[in-house]
Parts: structure tokens; C-alpha cells; sequence
């Protein structure tokens, strides 16, 4: 009865949605914005002959979701052409070792190793050429050659780079859990994100304009949380530039009311004055309040997604002639099954509210338990990456497409059954740290709270009694005292953090991927799986997801490793 309920609630957001879009983007024109149209491609989209013999390049590759794409290219079409990635590093021999130590040494790549045996090094470093640049700097900072070779070669660019920050506001780690700060990190300085997720795109996409002639498709990976503060179904659909969320929802209204025009360039302006003007001791502080206001008053929660929705909009911009997509993926989550089951690369958007609860540090939070969280295994995005390259590669027609690649219109997933599944599997599995620390008992039932001062009052309540069991010794006071603070401090900072996703009231529709999964042939079907509509969650987060984090994330003392993008 639940799920049918969900289904149905599904359904009339969906019609409501649809009721709502013009019909323009179902048919061809030859306007600027036109999105792409369908094609029918015989025998499925043709994915396997499109990646046979192609050149790649690829940013962010020593990333999570990069690294991914580059294993499942190689794996499934090992007579690629060159896939050129773009390092930041100090010299080509530095590239070198980054590109031997974050990829091809990453146990991702062990279905290879066996497969190649004592030839993978070989194979790996003859597919894979490591390119010094970066994203930040004019002609992304290339060498003049490597920049002639790419232009004369490259069929395909994937922009996975980007400054995904979504924790740095939380420190002294070592009692909840180590974050990747690289990776995870919503606050960063105005500056930075604007720097790689707005000014990088349009970077790297005045680079594929300027020298990329025989490029085929440009696909950019962006999130599906550039929706800000949308809410109901959210379609996939472009952004267009001085677009914003406050600007949908004050014309929205009637009379229509008055909203602050965005403009990039001024935008950019505020970054690198305020960044001049906040020179000293605050001035991360300072650039971090910055980031947020800005964030806040265009319709977005945090910089990550306003950056990123500017980001959108410049390369629409640019675009010309060259046939874009953008994949929107969800919250990531590890490997369903391909390569295997469980692989994960840092501590994602989900998982530091589920490390911290299996630890016994955060047995309450601030969130609506029949909110859906909607989450994507990291394959999955994969596929729709590598499906949606290959169909729009083919097709060569210019336009945009957006892909949603999500599970909240067709699978949606509770909050109060993400934690349900979790509390299964820690009490059938501790995490060691909690036998160690004397608490036999396992961990209780989330408890979940809709206001933030009785969620507080709580979980100053809840730690103190259960650290009191835990920690004995002559300092027992004072280190049951530092001790609980730090862990009450985190857990208030990661409720400030996530707030806005806990309440969250959209649900992403995925037409245009369930489309594209309905385009592939049977064979395409079982090799570039899309189906999140049949993933059990519950077998899923118990079985595979958080044994993939304790494999992959959890090291000594709960320490992941520190990864660089």
C-alpha cells in the first residue's frame, strides 16, 4: 500500500510537470536553443561500434566519477584510441605519477589487471595520456603540442571536473568521521567554485570552440541539485543564461514580484573584488559567508549548486555548433554491481550521516523521514554517461539535452528507510570502533526531529549518556566532556549542512534517460544497465553500499584516504 501510494503521488507530480512545459522542446527547430532531438539508430544506439577506435578527453579523471567512466570505456572497448586526461601537476613526470598512482594502481581497475595480467601497466599507459593543465588557466594551462594532438584527434570531451566541496565547515573529524574534503565541500570560497564549476566550463568550452574541429559531442557533467529550491516534479531541462531559481518563483507569483537579476560576469566581479577587498586573516571566512549570501539570494542552497547552474548556462551559451549534453546525476553512490559490487572513491553526500550513526555519534537527526533522498549507484551514472555519448556522437546534430540520472520519480527512497536499512546492518555488523569502545548494545533506532532547537537539546542529551558507558580512566570527566562536545559540534554541523536536502520536496523526472535506455538494444541493455526503477534499496544499503564503505572509506580509526582531484 505504501509503495502504491508512492507511485501515485509520482504520477501526479509528473502530469503536473508535464501539464506545465511548453511543447517546444518536443519538436525540432533551428533556434539556438533547440534541444536535440531523438534518433533511431537500428540494432540499439550502436554504443560499442561508436567507443571502437574514438579519442577521449577527460577532466577530473583521478576523480570518483571520472575514474569510473575511464575503467568501463577500457573494459568494454579496449580498442579505444588515446584517452588524454587532464592532470594538475608541476611537470609532465609529476602527471606521470599521478596518473600511475590515482588510476592505474586504484583497485577499480582489478577487473583489467586480471584480464591484461602482466601486460596492464603497459596497455594502461599506451590507452592513457596524461595531459599537465588545469581548468583554471587560459588554454586550460596546456602544452602547445599536446594542444595541437587533441585538437587534430579528439572525437569526444567529458568535463568531470569540478569543485564538489561540501564539508570543509567541519573540523576535528577524528571523532565522527574523516571527510574528503576535496570531494565533499558545499562552502568553499566564492572564488574557487566559481573559478572550476562557471569559469572552467566555459574555459574548457571555448578550448573545444577554438581548436576542437572534428569534435563529435561535448558532455558535461553537472548535478541534478542545480535545481536550488525548485520543488515538485523538476524536469530535465537547460539553463539559459540570467536564469535563477528566485527568478522562477517571483514571476511565479501574481501580481509577479521583483527579483535580483543574475549576471555571471558581475558575479565574477563580486568574487574577485571581495576576495581583494577580505585580504587577511578571515578572509576564507569571509569568502566562504560571501559564497552562500550570492548562493542564496539567486534561489540555490550553496555555492556547489550555483556555480554549477552557472556553469550550465555559459556552455549552453557557447555551445555554437557543437552537440552538447549534460548529465544531471543525483546523490552517488558506490558500484551496484559494475566492475563489482560496493566500490566507492571518498565519503559521498549520504555517507557521512550513515558512518556517523553506525558509529553511535549521531543517534538522532534533523530531517523529515518520509522526505526521499534520492540516490544513483555510481555505474548507473556511468552507463548514462557512456549511452548519452555514444547516441549524441553518432547523431552529430547540434542542440543540448539534459539527462536526469535519478531514482526519485521511479524508485524513490525514504529517508526514514535509509536509516531503517542502516540500523540493520549495524547491529548485524558493528563498526569495530564501537566494540572497542565498550558499547555492547548496539545502536538504537534513529530518532528524527523537524526543528532544529529540539534536535539540538537532544543530541547534547543522547551523546553525554551514551559516552558516559564508554570512556573510563582517571581524566574520565574532562575527556568525557571534550569528547562529547566535539561529536555534539559535528552533528549540529552536519543538520546546518544538509537541512536543505533532509526536507527536500522535489523529485527529479527521468524521461530523457528512460528514453535513452529504451533506444539501446538487449545486448546494450545488459552491458549499460539503467534500470534504477528495479534496484532494492534495502538490499542494496545493507548488502552492498555500506560494506563498500567500510571496505573502501573506513581505514585505521575510521581515517578514508585523503583524495586529490
Amino acid at each position: 500500500m505504501q509503495q502504491w501510494k508512492k507511485t501515485q503521488e509520482v504520477q501526479a507530480l509528473k502530469e503536473m510537470a508535464v501539464s506545465t512545459t511548453t511543447t517546444a522542446t518536443t519538436t525540432t527547430t533551428t533556434t539556438p536553443n533547440t534541444t536535440i532531438t531523438d534518433t533511431s539508430i537500428s540494432n540499439g544506439i550502436g554504443i560499442l561500434q561508436f567507443l571502437s577506435g574514438k579519442t577521449y578527453f577527460i577532466t577530473g579523471a583521478t576523480g570518483f566519477l571520472a575514474k569510473v567512466v575511464v575503467e568501463k570505456i577500457l573494459r568494454t572497448a579496449p580498442d579505444v584510441g588515446k584517452i588524454f586526461v587532464l592532470i594538475k601537476a608541476n611537470s609532465q613526470e609529476a602527471a606521470v605519477d599521478r596518473l600511475k598512482t590515482e588510476i592505474i594502481d586504484s583497485d577499480l581497475f582489478q577487473c583489467l589487471k586480471q584480464r591484461h595480467g602482466k601486460y596492464y601497466q603497459d596497455f594502461m599507459l599506451r590507452k592513457l595520456v596524461p595531459v599537465v593543465g588545469s581548468l583554471c588557466e587560459s588554454d586550460l594551462g596546456m602544452d602547445a603540442n599536446f594542444i595541437s594532438e587533441i585538437a587534430e584527434d579528439v572525437d569526444v570531451i567529458i568535463n568531470s571536473a569540478a569543485n564538489t566541496n561540501f564539508m570543509e565547515s567541519i573540523k576535528n573529524m577524528e571523532y565522527i568521521v574523516q571527510y574528503d574534503f576535496m570531494e565533499n565541500n558545499c562552502v568553499s570560497g566564492f572564488d574557487v567554485s566559481l573559478n572550476t564549476n562557471t569559469l572552467g566550463a566555459r574555459r574548457l568550452m571555448d578550448f573545444a570552440n577554438k581548436y576542437c574541429k572534428n569534435l563529435r559531442v561535448f558532455l558535461h557533467v553537472s548535478t541534478a541539485y542545480v535545481s536550488g529550491e525548485r520543488e515538485g516534479m523538476i524536469m530535465e531541462k537547460p539553463f539559459n543564461m540570467g536564469e535563477s531559481i528566485a527568478k522562477e518563483k517571483a514571476t511565479s507569483e501574481f501580481p509577479p514580484l521583483s527579483y535580483p537579476v543574475l549576471n555571471i560576469d558581475s558575479e565574477t566581479e563580486i568574487a574577485l573584488d571581495s576576495k581583494m577587498a577580505f585580504e587577511g586573516n578571515l578572509e576564507d571566512h569571509k569568502m566562504k559567508e560571501l559564497a552562500l549570501e550570492r548562493a542564496r539570494i539567486h534561489g540555490w542552497h550553496n555555492t556547489y549548486e550555483f556555480s554549477k547552474a552557472m556553469g550550465e548556462m555559459v556552455i549552453n551559451n557557447m555551445r555554437g555548433d557543437i552537440p552538447l549534453v549534460i548529465i544531471c546525476p543525483t546523490a552517488i553512490t558506490s558500484t551496484l554491481e559494475d566492475p563489482f559490487p560496493g566500490w566507492i572513491q571518498g565519503n559521498r553526500m549520504v555517507d557521512p550521516m550513515i558512518l556517523s550513526y553506525g558509529k553511535g555519534n549521531l543517534p538522532s537527526f534533523l530531517l523529515n523521514p518520509e522526505a526521499v533522498i534520492d540516490v544513483i549507484p555510481i555505474d548507473m551514472v556511468v552507463n548514462a554517461i557512456i549511452a548519452a555519448m555514444a547516441k549524441h556522437g553518432i547523431a552529430r546534430k547540434t542542440g543540448i539535452k539534459v539527462y536526469h540520472v535519478a531514482s526519485s520519480a521511479v524508485n524513490p527512497l525514504l529517508f526514514g528507510d535509509l536509516f531503517k536499512y542502516s540500523h540493520k546492518h549495524f547491529n548485524s555488523s558493528p563498526i569495530i570502533s564501537m566494540r572497542t569502545e565498550g558499547n555492547t548494545e548496539g545502536i538504537k533506532e534513529m530518532e528524527f526531529f523537524s526543528s532544529m532547537d529540539d534536535f539540538s537539546s537532544n543530541i547534547q542529551t543522547q551523546v553525554a549518556e551514551q559516552r558516559r558507558f564508554t570512556i573510563s580512566g582517571s581524566n574520565t570527566s574532562q575527556r568525557l566532556q571534550r569528547r562529547c562536545k566535539v561529536i555534539v559540534e559535528h552533528a549540529m554541523d552536519l543538520a546546518r549542512v544538509y537541512q536543505p536536502y533532509m526536507f527536500f520536496k522535489g523529485r527529479f523526472d527521468n524521461s530523457n534517460t528512460h528514453n535513452l535506455m529504451e533506444g539501446m538494444s538487449e545486448e546494450e541493455v545488459k552491458r549499460f544497465r539503467l534500470d534504477v526503477e528495479s534496484v532494492d534499496w534495502e538490499d542494496y544499503i545493507t548488502n552492498t553500499h555500506i560494506p563498500g564503505l567500510k571496505k573502501h572509506v573506513i581505514k585505521r580509526r575510521g581515517m578514508p584516504k585523503q583524495v586529490q582531484i
